[in-house]
């Protein structure tokens, strides 16, 4: 169990190095002069060639491209992430303010998403085949198919401009967050949906539940003891995989709403090519990402301690 677990930490670290280099390999090489671009957006103007060598050798972009990463990535394992490029603040409070409203809103998709997912999977496993049965697979492959950017757009239009009922950007109100966590919940609703359905239907497809049945256990004892059990794997996977990506998404659905967070933070850091805060956003996001996955492996060794026994 040790052994596995170190295997999965000293996989983490590979996949956090590699993501860090690989970002700032992308900024580095995208096209135009990011000493220009952070010029532009410290002074908001026009600025003379001087300006932008000044600018050039602060933001340490003379240095070369290794030496640039390495002045990054060293103090960052101690935990600092920086100062940005364009204002001279540290990166870390600001980003962490853009994160105080993403991660409520990736919340508040998530839990949209398990209120419609787990009570419909549930409903439509009781009779498979039916109407209802047909309805929730339905509903979830056509929740599959709708990207949320397209989703996001049709629920403003439908809510706030036809019907007035709700705001369709900021986040000054809690109402500002229906539309955005609805557009990320039936996102969710949709892939949880299948998964737990084909979870429950394959355990209870298991050759000993007849002879469990036969043996007088009620189904509230079987449901509780060995199709949860036995279903929760891929469960726990597809759950763990729709709570990294709902970050990914919620991203894109505040652009799409214009709310402040992770969005409006790292699409205004890319376009001042402000380096520091856009690899706060990607190595914060690698970080939950990779706890996430973590914290997922460990709970597959406790529901099935044989999983411990092999490769990591």
């Amino acid at each position: 169990m040790t052994r596995s677990l170190l295997g999965l930490f000293l996989r983490a670290f590979v996949v956090l190095t590699g993501t860090a280099l690989a970002t700032f390999t992308l900024l580095w090489n995208a096209p135009g002069d990011p000493a220009l671009a952070i010029a532009m957006a410290r002074f908001d103007a026009v600025v003379p060639a001087d300006v932008i060598d000044l600018v050039r050798a602060e933001a340490g972009l003379d240095a070369g491209f290794w030496a640039a990463f390495r002045g990054w990535v060293v103090p960052l394992i101690s935990g600092n992430f920086g100062n940005s490029s364009v204002t001279g603040r540290p990166v870390w409070p600001d980003l962490a303010s853009a994160t105080s409203y993403t991660v409520p809103l990736a919340l508040a998709g998530l839990a949209i998403g398990l209120a419609i997912s787990i009570p419909l999977a549930v409903l439509a496993t009781r009779h498979p085949g039916s109407w209802l049965d047909r309805f929730a697979v339905g509903i979830a492959s056509l929740g599959a198919a709708i990207p949320a950017y397209w989703l996001g757009l049709l629920l403003i239009l439908l809510f706030a401009v036809k019907l007035a009922w709700l705001p369709a950007m900021g986040a000054t109100t809690p109402s500002h967050v229906i539309l955005p966590a609805l557009t990320l919940g039936l996102g969710v609703a949709a892939a949880l949906t299948r998964i737990i359905r084909s979870g429950i239907l394959e355990a209870r497809g298991q050759p000993f539940m007849p002879a469990l049945k036969r043996r007088g256990i009620s189904e509230h004892a079987l449901a509780r003891e060995h199709v949860g059990p036995h279903a929760a794997i891929p469960v726990i996977t597809v759950f763990g995989l729709e709570l990294a990506f709902l970050l990914e998404g919620a991203v894109m659905v505040e652009v799409i709403f214009g709310r402040p967070g992770l969005g409006s933070f790292l699409v205004g850091a890319i376009e001042a090519r402000d380096f520091p805060k856009v690899q706060g956003v990607v190595i914060l996001a690698a970080l939950l990402f990779v706890g996430i996955n973590l914290v997922i492996d460990v709970i597959y060794r406790l529901i099935d301690p044989r999983m411990g026994t092999q490769n990591a």
